[in-house]
């Protein structure tokens, strides 16, 4: 069977995503590009420009849709990442638009008080909650150190380090 050359790896500012994941992008101009990305940040962008505009949800209904419309979101990566659920592209683009809608109305009070905590809470509780759990699993499905040369000295020769 003939080996095929590695798929070449696109510029990082388009697609966060190494060779391996493409899967994950979708080609635009012959580039990958992150699926999500390519779904959140325009919907974002979109909700920002309308929001400062004065184009959008009254700002009282904020607290509630901020916290709500990133869950499909987040329910979605967690349970990937714990492995309950394959990835499915349609899902990522169906669970984007409802986070990307949140994501630029937020984008909007940051513009306006930098320190706004619902901003900072979203960013912050669901960020930290997903970059957990992604750690928790890498961690978990990642193999533990070889022994060898690398694993220190053999128990009846000093370290060196008493």
């Amino acid at each position: 069977m003939a080996r095929r050359d590695p798929e070449p790896v696109t510029a990082l500012w388009l697609s966060h995503h190494w060779p391996e994941d493409y899967d994950r992008c979708t080609v635009v101009g012959g580039r990958h590009v992150c699926r999500r990305c390519g779904v959140l940040y325009p919907v974002a962008a979109l909700v920002l420009v309308l929001a400062l505009a004065g184009w959008w949800w009254p700002g009282g209904w904020d607290p509630v849709l901020l916290v709500v419309l990133p869950l499909p979101t987040v329910a979605d990566w967690v349970a990937e990442h714990l492995g309950w659920v394959r990835y499915s592209p349609a899902r990522q683009v169906a669970v984007s638009v409802p986070l990307g809608l949140a994501l630029g109305a937020g984008f909007a009070r940051y513009l306006e008080d930098q320190t706004d905590p619902w901003f900072w809470g979203m960013a912050l509780g669901y960020g930290g909650l997903c970059a957990a759990v992604a750690l928790w699993s890498h961690r978990r499905t990642s193999p533990g150190p070889s022994p060898g040369p690398s694993a220190g000295p053999p128990a009846d020769r000093p370290s060196g380090r008493e």
